[in-house]
Order: C-alpha cells, then sequence, then structure tokens
C-alpha cells in the first residue's frame, strides 16, 4: 500500500526510497566477456549466446527474408499504429535537427561551426520479461534524421534462435539497417570491438540488465565508443490537486510500477483526503493488473503520496526530485510549466498520461532516471550529432593578434606556442 506522508520541508531524500539497480560485483564478469569478444570475435559471441541464450544461431545476422516475413505476419492495425507512431516521432525529432554557422568577419577571418553525424551506431533492445517495439522506433528514427548511415540493432534471439517479428516489424519502420541476435554484455562488446559479423559502432544507446550497463560504462571508459546514459529503474511523478480523478491518477502511476519492483510512484497533491482516494484507487486497479505482483511490489515498497500545502510547493519537491516522468494534473498546468525545471517529460494536464509519451505522441521515451533529469536530457538528434569548429585567418590577420596570442602561450611557458605564432609573423613577404 501507498505510503502517504506530510510535507514539512524535510529533504526530499528522506521522503523517498529512491530504488536502484542491484549492485552485484559483476565487473570482473563483464571485463572477461569484453575481453574474449575482442580476441575471439564470433566465436565468443556464439559461446555466450548458447550459454546464456540457450541457442548457438548458425547466423548471426537476421536476414531481409526475415525481416519482411516478419513484417508480413504483423496485424494491419498493429503496423498502421507503429506508422502513427513513426510519423510522430519524426515529426518532433526533425524539429531537433540543428545546421552549422559560418561567421565571417572582417580583415581575412572566417570561423564556423559543422554539424555532423555519426557514422554507425549501435542499437540495444533488450529481452528478458518484454520486449518493446516502441523503443526500437524511439531509438532509431531520431538517428536516421540526423543522418547516420549504419544503424546497427542487437536483441537477444529466443530459444528458437529467433528474434520476435514484432521487433523485426518495428525495425524494418524505423530504417535500421542490420540486426544481429545477440543479447547480454557480448553484444555490447561486439559493437565496441567490431567482429566478423558485427560492425563496429561509434555509439551505444538503448537500456539493458547491469551486464549490459556494466558492459557500455567500461567501453565508454576505455573510449571504444560513446553511449547514451546508464538508465535507472522507471519512475512516475504526477502532481495533482483535489479536483484531478483519483482513479486517473491511480492509473497512471500504475503505468510505470508495472516496469519493474525497483520502479518508482509518486504522487505530490495539496489534499491528504484525495491522497487517501488516490490509495484507494490503487488497491482497487492492482488485482486487474497483468504484471500484478510486479507493480504490487513497486507500489508497496517504493511508491509514495506526499502531500504539500500549494501547487508551487508541489513544483519544488518535484523539481528537487527531478523525476524521470511528471505530470501536471490541474485546472492550469501551462501556469506551473515555467516553474518546472527538472523533469525528463512533462505531461500537462488531465487527459494527457504518461502512456502517451511511451507509444505515440513523439518526444522521446528514453528519458533520464535517478535524479539525472537535473543536468542530462531526453534521447534525442543531439545525441547522433557531432560538432566540429574551424576557423581561417590571412597572415594580415594573424599579424594583428598575434602579439595577444604570444602573450598567453609566454605567461603559459608554452614557448613553442608562441614561436608558432612568432615564425609568422617574422616571415619575409
Amino acid at each position: 500500500m501507498i505510503r502517504i506522508i506530510r510535507y514539512e520541508s524535510q529533504p526530499v531524500e528522506t521522503l523517498l526510497n529512491r530504488a536502484s539497480a542491484p549492485q552485484k560485483d559483476v565487473t570482473e564478469t563483464v571485463a572477461d566477456i569484453l575481453a574474449q569478444v575482442k580476441a575471439r570475435g564470433d566465436a565468443a559471441v556464439l559461446d555466450y549466446c548458447e550459454k546464456f541464450d540457450g541457442t548457438r544461431p548458425q547466423s548471426l545476422l537476421v536476414t531481409q527474408e526475415e525481416i519482411e516475413q516478419a513484417y508480413a505476419a504483423i496485424e494491419p492495425e498493429l503496423l498502421a499504429t507503429m506508422e502513427l507512431a513513426a510519423a510522430n516521432i519524426a515529426r518532433f525529432h526533425t524539429q531537433q535537427k540543428r545546421s552549422g554557422f559560418i561567421d565571417a568577419k572582417e580583415d581575412g577571418v572566417v570561423i564556423g561551426q559543422r554539424v555532423l553525424p555519426l557514422k554507425s551506431v549501435g542499437l540495444y533492445v533488450p529481452g528478458g520479461t518484454a520486449r518493446y517495439p516502441s523503443s526500437v522506433l524511439m531509438d532509431a528514427i531520431p538517428a536516421k534524421i540526423a543522418g547516420v548511415s549504419q544503424i546497427v540493432m542487437t536483441t537477444p534471439p529466443d530459444a528458437q534462435g529467433n528474434v520476435p517479428a514484432v521487433i523485426l516489424a518495428a525495425a524494418k519502420i524505423a530504417g535500421v539497417s542490420q540486426i544481429v541476435k545477440l543479447g547480454g554484455a557480448q553484444a555490447i562488446a561486439a559493437l565496441a570491438f567490431g567482429t566478423e559479423s558485427v560492425p563496429r559502432v561509434d555509439k551505444i544507446v538503448g537500456p539493458g540488465n547491469i551486464f549490459v550497463a556494466t558492459a557500455k560504462q567500461l567501453c565508454y571508459a576505455q573510449g571504444l565508443v560513446d553511449i547514451d546514459m546508464i538508465a535507472g529503474p522507471s519512475e512516475i511523478l504526477v502532481i495533482a490537486d483535489a479536483a484531478s480523478n483519483p482513479a486517473h491518477i491511480a492509473a497512471d502511476l500504475l503505468s510505470q510500477a508495472e516496469h519493474d519492483k525497483l520502479s518508482a510512484a509518486w504522487l505530490v497533491t495539496t489534499s491528504e483526503a484525495f491522497a487517501v482516494q488516490v490509495r484507494t484507487e490503487l488497491e482497487r486497479q492492482l488485482p486487474l493488473l497483468s504484471r500484478e505482483s510486479i507493480a504490487r511490489e513497486s507500489i508497496d515498497s517504493n511508491g509514495r503520496a506526499i502531500v504539500v500545502p500549494d501547487l508551487t510547493t508541489a513544483v519544488a519537491v518535484a523539481n528537487a526530485i527531478a523525476p524521470e516522468h511528471l505530470e501536471v494534473s490541474t485546472d492550469d498546468p501551462f501556469a506551473l510549466l515555467p516553474l518546472i525545471e527538472n523533469a525528463g517529460s512533462v505531461f500537462l494536464g488531465r487527459y494527457c498520461p504518461e502512456p502517451l509519451g511511451d507509444y505515440l505522441a513523439g518526444p522521446n521515451h528514453t528519458l533520464p532516471t535517478s535524479g539525472t533529469a537535473r543536468y542530462s536530457s531526453p534521447l534525442g538528434v543531439d545525441d547522433f550529432c557531432k560538432r566540429s569548429s574551424y576557423l581561417y585567418y590571412t597572415r594580415e590577420a594573424l599579424c594583428k593578434v598575434g602579439m595577444d596570442v604570444r602573450r598567453f602561450a609566454e605567461r603559459e611557458e608554452l614557448t613553442a606556442h608562441a614561436n608558432a605564432i612568432a615564425i609568422r609573423m617574422e616571415e619575409k613577404q
């Protein structure tokens, strides 16, 4: 049962049980997997596939024929839904795309910046208790818009050595270049080092278990690849006034609680009576869920209903928590929007539940968790780009500022720096 707490300006950390992924000593195991894949390539990843997934595919790569068969097997209504979601995701993320600039100054100086797409990106799609075709769309479409030419998706096969049809269909819709039947830390290693079958990539995105997360961290620390983030358990915080529908709010809290036993669902409300109503609704709705046991443990262990004196305080509490998802269920949610500083994605109004963002609306659902919304952002087009600056000076322009540059260099006792300027200034014309 969700705990109801009255807020009295205490630190929010004392109010929450913000779960984290189980801490296991997996670094040594993952490091060995990385070393084996680096040394033995496909042979190593096939061994790990057999060990962890119970199957040894004849080929790691999904064929075009398999993709087309999977796409044809999906019911037309679901295909239409995925196409609609893809169009909305593309529309939103196209507006994020940036171009470079050029600043042609007077007197022979040109400076500028180029925005260039990464050449190749790895997309990790987990298996386990659930498969998420929505994540394939959310992660691959921004990469396509950025201009990434090669998107390599890895996902663990089932016991028969196959990838679920709905995942393959989503990959086809999103424009994934290549699909690999491979999961776990060995998939991250294959993407980071490259093997006979798996191309090396520049960046890896997508969530995974603690072994996947550790592999991403180790590969990033070694300078092999960039990564998006280390995702923690799912979170939702709902700001709601007494005029909200408690059944709606309970349903929204459960929409994240059902992800994982470590997920967190928080209500911040101006009415203790309303918090009690939501608690009653949670207990009524929980037995109706297909993942009741998971959602119940999440609510019982990590759920909180925090009662505050006013909506301004509610936003202050939300900013301190910095949730992954933030719903604002009030009459005028746009009045509170300017006050919101820390949230992965914000859902405004009484008829904008979090699953809209998970599936269809268009903004990305790969979001910062565990309070990292204080300083990080949702996955977007910028994550698949790099910036490069350039500059051009004529001799006359260089001579005009040469002494200033030399003055800096000499103060820092970098005489070679200073000489690179002086030798040009002293050059006879």
